[in-house]
């Protein structure tokens, strides 16, 4: 990054992007048992959940390969 040759009138502003705050936040809340036994039950939940679709709809997407066979030996029979 460049220097300015010139002063600058608001020097504070010029060293802005250099500032780090010596003030710390505040520590975070450890969570309680219930709330972490919720978060793991609601992810398990949604995860069956996709499961439960991917295993209920894979034979709809699944092409039966012997129907066509069945159809072909009905209409020699006639």
């Amino acid at each position: 990054m460049f220097r300015r040759r010139e002063p600058v009138p608001f020097a504070f502003l010029a060293e802005a992007n250099r500032f780090r705050s010596n003030v710390a936040p505040p520590p975070r809340r450890r969570s309680s048992a219930g709330r972490i036994a919720g978060q793991w039950l609601l992810g398990l939940t949604i995860v069956a959940g996709l499961v439960g679709a991917v295993i209920i709809g894979t034979p709809a997407l699944s092409t039966p390969s012997s129907t066509p066979a069945q159809q072909s030996q009905a209409s020699q029979g006639h």
